[in-house]
């Protein structure tokens, strides 16, 4: 089975398309090799998927026919990731949260005169 359709079948990828782009961007590795989305897959291959900031590390189990739910995923793959990885992008999630909401409006003078004085500390 290719690659792409396989990550399309146990629902990696919300379509085949999707899986394709990220094969080509070299966001697939199987074995610890960037692969073509026409590479075949067989039971056995590791498999590593970069997605969202996260290399989700794979072991095929078996091949399904076609598309599974999402409930029967588990027969077909083993998910070996790591829990630092998630652990780094909850970590992330938290880098982007600033003390002014988004859409609160333009900076106040006192925001104004920290970011100035921030600015002339770092020179």
């Amino acid at each position: 089975m290719r690659i792409d359709k396989y990550l399309w079948s146990v629902r990696y990828y919300k379509t085949r398309n999707i899986a394709t782009t990220a094969c080509k961007k070299g966001q697939i590795k199987v074995n610890g090799l960037v692969v073509k989305p026409s590479r075949d897959v067989y039971p056995t291959d590791k498999l590593v998927v970069r997605k969202n900031q996260i290399d989700y590390q794979l072991t095929i189990l078996d091949l399904p026919e076609s598309r599974v739910g999402a409930k029967l995923v588990n027969v077909y793959r083993k998910d070996t990731t790591p829990k630092e990885a998630f652990h780094h992008d909850e970590l992330l999630k938290h880098a982007k949260d600033y003390y002014r909401k988004k859409g609160m409006g333009r900076p106040t003078k006192k925001d104004r005169r920290d970011i100035d004085g921030y600015l002339d500390e770092s020179e």
